[in-house]
């Protein structure tokens, strides 16, 4: 389960506390259906409107969920995946970042024995505009996302919003946006949250956010080769300097891997238009949504 479905019902692990209380109310006022959460401190009692339990294990018991997201912090991340997973959540959120790589490796092996979605660590969340959302992105501001038929796939929480906010002003709305998270060892890839899309009935063109780093877009690209859907793309770090280390946890670049041009090359020979700002992203989707402009398109490849 990566795109989120308002059937879907939430447990929020780390509900009473300051970040958790927030982005809770948040979710639940854009309609999303938050069930249920958890704080060991406060099991037996109700907060926002849904019962507290002492673990997942106990909230599956009594109020079933599908998904888990995590306001936790990163010493504690671990068990609190684990829980989730164990307790049987189709997908865990895991907002947190600055887990420890032993951690991480534990949860993704957890996950995959168990049949569990793992969407981060360090995700901003998912959001499907009029439905709901799922982390810590503004899925409640109608100003950022408008119900719609492109998909959006972004590393960064920041970028990708600046991504949906450009949309949403030239009137085009977005079927759901997928934050993998930006660090090295995430759960779900750029070419996870691209297949999802092009399955998805709602989406009719897909833009896709990425970064330099590693080699998701690339992967990405040779999926997109043979996608009916249209796919346009923003990369960011054009302007880094070669062998200097960045600052997101998967900027990692060796060689040509995981470079603005190796990524930008990927892409275009994938027949994917990269654009050079995210500002020309609405322009190259144009007014029908689901075919990129080709005068446009054409004069991106010649400033390339």
């Amino acid at each position: 389960m990566i795109i989120y479905r308002q059937t879907a019902r939430v447990l929020v692990q780390g509900i009473t506390g300051k970040q958790g209380t927030f982005w809770a109310e948040k979710m639940i006022g854009a309609g999303t259906t938050v069930v249920a959460g958890v704080n060991p401190k406060r099991a037996g009692q109700s907060h926002l409107g849904v019962p507290v339990y002492a673990t997942a294990k106990a909230a599956m018991a009594q109020t079933p969920f599908d998904i888990a997201v995590m306001f936790i912090p990163p010493s504690a991340a671990k068990d609190a995946a684990m829980d989730a997973v164990e307790a049987g959540a189709k997908t865990v959120v895991i907002l947190t970042e600055h887990i420890p790589a032993r951690d991480v490796m534990a949860i993704h092996h957890a996950a995959a024995q168990h049949g569990t979605r793992i969407i981060g660590p360090n995700t901003a969340g998912i959001v499907t505009p009029g439905e709901g959302f799922v982390g810590i992105m503004p899925g409640h501001n109608s100003n950022i996302f408008q119900p719609g038929e492109v998909g959006v796939i972004s590393r960064s929480g920041s970028l990708g919003t600046l991504m949906c906010l450009n949309l949403t002003r030239a009137g085009i709305g977005q079927s759901a946006f997928l934050g993998i998270g930006g660090d090295p060892m995430i759960g779900t890839t750029t070419r996870d949250a691209l297949i999802a899309l092009d399955q998805d009935t709602r989406t009719r063109a897909v833009v896709l956010v990425g970064e330099i780093g590693g080699a998701m877009e690339e992967a990405a690209a040779e999926y997109a080769a043979g996608m009916s859907k249209p796919v346009v793309s923003f990369i960011a770090g054009r302007a880094s300097p070669a062998g200097k280390k960045m600052g997101h946890a998967g900027a990692i670049v060796s060689g040509n891997v995981g470079s603005y041009a190796g990524k930008r090359h990927a892409l275009e020979a994938a027949g994917i238009v990269v654009a050079d700002t995210p500002s020309e992203i609405p322009h190259l989707l144009g007014p029908g949504f689901g075919a990129v402009q080709p005068e446009l398109a054409a004069a991106v490849h010649l400033r390339a």
